[in-house]
């Protein structure tokens, strides 16, 4: 259920009505809108009756909400939600609104200075958001699992020397605590969607997370992954499209640019596109990422390499700097077609 406060609530009334939601056993989220607050009842194992709350002051309208992810919907939130990105020390960056974001860089961190030239080229580029995998879930236990700890300190000197805000992901429980301490935004995995455990762990951490669509989820399975985020309070989340398994094998993935303008459709939350891991061929990677703008999407998450070939992992579908450069030329022109910009 979503409770519609008066426009001129005062603070007092929404904490009462707070209250009143935990009396009964639920649990109350807060909502800012453009206009008014709402506030979202998750907890009841059935239908909450609206007499409850519409005596109460303050309270404008009590809205049944029939979607079971509840927290993310338009129904809950009409406004795009912004996911905005600072941290007092570099200029902020916001995912949702005008500005397309640009999350980029290798797939797995290999070293000291790999990252750090890679980071001072994005930086030239106008990229302000610097991805790399320090800890790699890899399909066989013999791949390249990342530099783990030492990657990340790596990251977060390159990102503390060039501006930037660091992406990585969280592969499970045990190493989020580190990871947490040296991202700026969390990345849940296409293989770690349905890690429950880890979704709730990082709810609690309360900082950004970029959510990948795992390779075999519907659209309702992934904005369900979100709501296990959101419903522990954590409402900073960044969905991303990263391609799905077909019967198709001409490129690694089937990239499903249609989930853009559905999820756009269904929920507030920003969504990336990631044509790096939904091709598997950096050839096929510029023109699926203007394809990617044009669909609606909020921005792009994009795999660089200053020597593909020589990669720990997934070269094939990695951009060298000049191609990469070439790309943000498209990417600003194609921009204003959609009235945005980079």
């Amino acid at each position: 259920m979503l409770l519609v406060m008066r426009l001129d609530a005062s603070r007092d009334e929404i904490e009462r009505v707070k209250a009143k939601v935990r009396s009964l056993g639920y649990l109350p989220h807060e909502i800012p809108g453009v206009q008014r607050v709402a506030i979202g009842i998750t907890g009841n194992p059935r239908e909450v009756d609206p007499e409850n709350f519409l005596n109460l002051a303050g309270v404008v309208e009590a809205i049944p909400v029939s979607k079971p992810y509840k927290l993310v919907s338009r129904d809950v939130k009409p406004e795009n939600t912004v996911v905005r990105i600072a941290d007092g020390t570099r200029t902020p960056v916001e995912i949702g609104g005008k500005e397309l974001a640009i999350v980029a860089g290798p797939c797995s961190v290999e070293s000291r200075a790999q990252i750090l030239e890679l980071a001072q080229m994005l930086k030239e580029q106008g990229v302000k958001l610097l991805r790399g995998g320090a800890f790699k879930p890899r399909t066989s236990p013999y791949a390249f699992q990342g530099l783990k700890a030492e990657g990340l300190e790596y990251l977060r000197e390159a990102a503390n020397r060039y501006g930037l805000f660091v992406v990585t992901e969280a592969k499970d429980t045990e190493t989020l605590p580190i990871v947490a301490e040296h991202a700026d935004i969390l990345q849940v995995g296409a293989r770690n969607m349905h890690n429950f455990s880890l979704l709730e762990r990082i709810g609690d951490h309360k900082k950004p997370v970029l959510l990948k669509r795992g390779f075999a989820a519907t659209v309702e399975e992934l904005l369900m992954a979100a709501e296990y985020i959101v419903s522990k309070g954590n409402y900073d989340v960044i969905l991303c499209e990263r391609g799905i398994r077909t019967f198709e094998t001409s490129t690694r993935n089937t990239l499903d640019l249609n989930a853009i303008p559905v999820i756009k459709k269904l929920s507030h939350l920003p969504i990336l596109v990631d044509p790096s891991h939904g091709t598997g061929a950096w050839e096929l990677v510029t023109p699926m990422s203007l394809a990617a703008i044009m669909a609606g999407a909020d921005g792009l998450m994009i795999e660089v390499h200053q020597n593909p070939e020589l990669a720990l992992s997934d070269g094939f579908q990695s951009l060298k700097p000049e191609t990469f450069s070439s790309l943000i030329k498209r990417i600003r022109e194609v921009a204003k077609l959609v009235q945005r910009s980079f």
